[in-house]
C-alpha cells in the first residue's frame, strides 16, 4: 500500500506519543500495517507500507540494499545551475541533527546524493534529489553542504515561514511554513512476492503556490 503522506504527520509514534499515520491506517483498515520506510514529519509524498510480513521483508531488504530508487523534489536557496554529485559522509550531531563529518572522523557514514536543477529563479531553485544512501536527514544536510539549503528548515536553515511577499508576490500570507521537501517518486524492481512498480505523488499545494509566486517574479 502506498500513501501520499501530507506534511506535518508522523509515520510512527514520536517520543511524546500522539497520533501517527501507521496507527490511523491500522484503525481504518482493521488490520496490521507494516512500515517499510519513513519520511520526516514535515516531508510530504510517497510512503510505502506492507500488509503482510513477507512483503514487508522483501521491500525492507530492497530499501536497505539500495535497490529502491527514490527521487525527491525540493525548493532551495540560490540558483543551482548544473547537476551535482554530493559525496559527503555524515555523523550524528546535537539535538537529533546530522552534520558533515570531518576528515577521518571514526563514526562517519558514507553518504551520497545526486542533485539536479529542475527549474531556477532569481534567488531559488526547484531541484530533484536522489539519495543513493539512506542516512537520516541526508538530503537536507547535503543540500546545505552544497550551499543550497531548503528555503525553510528549522534545523538546518531558515526557521521563519515564508510569506507571499518573501517569494516575490505581495502580502503577508504564509506560503511555506515547513521544509519544502517532497518524496515525488519511488521505484522498486521485481522482488519475491512483489511485482516491479513505480509510484509518483504530485507536489502538494504549499510547494505549488511557492512555485507559482517564484515563476511570476521571474
Amino acid at each position: 500500500m502506498v500513501v501520499d503522506k501530507p506534511a506535518g504527520v508522523l509515520v510512527i509514534p514520536g517520543r511524546e506519543g500522539g497520533s501517527c499515520l501507521r496507527d490511523t491506517l491500522e484503525a481504518e483498515l482493521g488490520r496490521k500495517v507494516y512500515v517499510v520506510h519513513r519520511l520526516d514529519r514535515d516531508t510530504s509524498g510517497v510512503l510505502v507500507f506492507a500488509l503482510d510480513a513477507g512483503v514487508h521483508r522483501a521491500l525492507s531488504q530492497a530499501f536497505e540494499a539500495g535497490k529502491v530508487r527514490k527521487r525527491y523534489r525540493a525548493l532551495v536557496e540560490g540558483r543551482l545551475e548544473a547537476p551535482q554529485w554530493v559525496d559527503v559522509p555524515l555523523v550524528a550531531g546535537r539535538k537529533g541533527r546530522m552534520r558533515a563529518a570531518r576528515p577521518d572522523e571514526p563514526d562517519a557514514k558514507p553518504s551520497r546524493t545526486r542533485v539536479r536543477p529542475v527549474e531556477t529563479f532569481a534567488r531559488a531553485s526547484l531541484v530533484e534529489a536522489e539519495p543513493v544512501t539512506g542516512r537520516t536527514h541526508q538530503i537536507r544536510v547535503h543540500l546545505l553542504a552544497l550551499g543550497h539549503p531548503l528555503l525553510v528548515d528549522h534545523q538546518y536553515g531558515r526557521e521563519a515561514p515564508l510569506t507571499e511577499g518573501d517569494l516575490g508576490g505581495q502580502g503577508a500570507q504564509e506560503v511555506l511554513a515547513r521544509t519544502p521537501l517532497h518524496a515525488a517518486r519511488v521505484e522498486w524492481p521485481a522482488l519475491p512476492g512483489v511485482a516491479a512498480h513505480a509510484v509518483e505523488a504530485p507536489l502538494p499545494p504549499d510547494m505549488l503556490r511557492a512555485l507559482e509566486l517564484l515563476r511570476a517574479a521571474g
